[in-house]
């Protein structure tokens, strides 16, 4: 599922409009990102929780020379799935 569907179902399932819907999803997405930005998680009840995960600083290859390189530490989102999610699927 795309975006785009993804709309068109929040459009259908709450009766509203697809303008209306995209306005929706795209506020949700943006206060996720914010709160991920701040270091902050989000939970959603039966679904999950995001959070910041963080990785180290780490020497890599360059596969093509082999020279080593420095790979900087970085800030990555994680998802941790809820009970209810798990359950859904299984």
């Amino acid at each position: 599922m795309n975006k785009t569907e993804l709309i068109d179902h929040i459009a259908k399932s709450a009766d509203i409009s697809k303008a209306a819907a995209g306005r929706a999803l795209d506020s949700v997405i943006s206060a996720v990102k914010m709160t991920l930005k701040k270091g902050g998680t989000v939970t959603l009840v039966g679904f999950g929780t995001f959070a910041v995960g963080k990785r180290a600083a780490r020497t890599g290859r360059n596969p093509r020379t082999g020279a080593a390189i420095k790979i900087k530490a970085a800030k990555l989102p994680k998802f941790r799935p809820g009970k209810a999610l798990k359950d859904a699927l299984n």
